[in-house]
């Protein structure tokens, strides 16, 4: 077996001019992000780009991301939203006296009249009485862009779509009815591609979980039977909600990779929230790889078997056979199809389950490329290495001691942090590209305690620890390929 090579900043790189790309400031920003080029091919086919703008925006899109969780985290109660506007993330709040602070973050502040916990409340009164809602009304969502809840509906009901948004308590000038055509429903009648079949239906994997796969609830019941791959599901919600995971035989191994339709694979890196206005592709079988943008988060939708609520609103094409398929912004996992209306002919809207509520929900692991990494140690015990520091509130260090590491072979690589009772403290794993560091992990909870893991091709590697709330001393448990 060859031995494994891990090289710190102290010995020699081989050439000086790498020594200085590999030295550049700790606030260097990303200048790319992975992308297969069958989704550079299917962006431009849907979305009338050119290789390079179709990079440019993907790098953007990574950027407005990681800037739309900072903030929201940062604005707490003041956040009313943010969406990416011809590039540039607009974030909206309540109030005026923090627009520097967002201007200085590097987005665009824009002063609303309502938080997005405000609208979220407004929509969840909308849920609470989807019992009452007229069949001519197709959904709801919160749209952070206008600041308010939109209510869609059939343009001959509109009246009847006010009346159910004012019997379910909405204040009036918080909710837009907006006429429209749409007649979502579950896209189960054909799948192929990366299918299963249950009895007489197909419907399609959506990502990789330890021992199996997340899918639609609306392709099978608990219970019910698979082939190609033979499983079981071992859970399933819908309507409500529109998920299910399905656990299979031996003899089946799951990959952390999306069917790109082009003969190959799209490597899933994780499952990191992209902002409402960035660029997401799904695979599916009836129509194959597909691009378009996000334009809602928390959307509610009604099919004619009752409503699901939480999904994701988009611009991406899908036709009846893509249930149960993959939704990915760049590498990062977002969701498994689960309807729409419209057709990839003439354009549609499709709606898909958040995979992080999925995984949340059934206590699943995503797979990300090239398998599944082993868990953290509990409480960073048994880690490859350990290192320590202490931070004041608001500052960073990088680790291994203020340097980075070198893995010469492909694999898992697992962070686990410690840090000072009562505090947030957030963990990042970045990777060097050629041009900058890049985010490939993190742990950005609430909690003083972080774990990340990450399966990564060789290359050049580092931690940062950021103390976001709190100060105190910490120790990072390092486990490398």
């Amino acid at each position: 077996m060859a031995r494994r090579t891990r090289t710190l900043l102290a010995a020699a790189i081989g050439s000086a001019g790498l020594v200085a790309a590999l030295t550049l400031p700790a606030t260097a920003s990303p200048a790319a992000v992975e992308v297969s080029p069958d989704q550079l091919a299917a962006m431009q086919r849907d979305l009338g780009l050119t290789a390079e703008q179709a990079r440019t925006r993907l790098a953007s899109d990574d950027r407005a991301s990681r800037l739309d969780h900072s903030l929201r985290k940062q604005l707490g109660q003041q956040f009313g939203g943010a969406y990416i506007d011809g590039g540039q993330l607009v974030v909206t709040i309540t109030d005026g006296t923090r627009s520097g602070e967002v201007r200085t973050a590097g987005a665009q502040p824009r002063l609303v009249a309502r938080s997005e916990s405000t609208l979220d409340a407004i929509k969840s009164r909308l849920d609470d009485n989807l019992v009452a809602a007229p069949r001519t009304v197709s959904g709801w969502y919160v749209d952070v862009a206008t600041n308010t809840v939109v209510v869609n509906s059939q343009p001959h009901a509109l009246a009847a779509a006010r009346a159910f948004a004012a019997a379910s308590g909405a204040p009036a000038d918080a909710v837009r009815v907006v006429a429209s055509t749409e007649e979502p429903r579950p896209l189960i009648d054909v799948v192929g591609g990366n299918a299963y079949y249950i009895g007489g239906s197909r419907c399609s994997v959506g990502f990789s979980v330890t021992n199996g796969f997340v899918t639609a609830g609306h392709c099978g019941n608990t219970g019910a039977s698979t082939s190609q791959p033979t499983g079981t599901f071992r859970g399933s919600s819908f309507p409500g909600n529109d998920y299910a995971w399905v656990q299979v035989a031996a003899g089946n191994t799951p990959i952390g990779a999306v069917n790109n339709y082009s003969g190959g694979r799209v490597s899933v890196a994780g499952s990191q929230d992209a902002a409402v206005g960035a660029t997401v592709c799904r695979s599916g079988s009836t129509t194959g790889w597909r691009c378009g943008t996000i334009q809602a988060r928390n959307a509610s939708v009604t099919y004619p078997q009752g409503t699901v609520n939480g999904l994701i609103r988009t611009s991406v094409c899908a036709e009846p056979g893509d249930s149960g398929g993959s939704l990915l912004a760049g590498s990062q996992a977002q969701g498994v199809t689960s309807g729409g209306s419209g057709n990839c002919s003439s354009g549609g809207t499709t709606y898909f389950q958040p995979v992080n509520e999925i995984l949340q929900a059934y206590g699943l692991t995503l797979l990300t490329s090239g398998g599944n990494p082993p868990p953290p140690p509990p409480g960073c015990s048994g880690a490859e290495f350990t290192y320590t520091g202490s931070l004041s509130s608001g500052g960073s260090q990088y680790q291994p001691n203020g340097s980075y590491y070198y893995s010469s072979s492909s694999g898992a690589h697992i962070g686990c942090l410690d840090g000072p009772t009562g505090t947030d403290f957030d963990l990042y794993l970045q990777k060097w590209n050629g041009y900058g560091w890049v985010t490939v992990a993190s742990g950005t909870t609430p909690a003083a305690d972080e774990n990340v893991s990450y399966n990564g091709t060789a290359g050049y590697y580092r931690y940062r620890v950021h103390a976001y709330s709190g100060s105190g001393s910490y120790t990072l448990g390092v486990t490398n390929p």
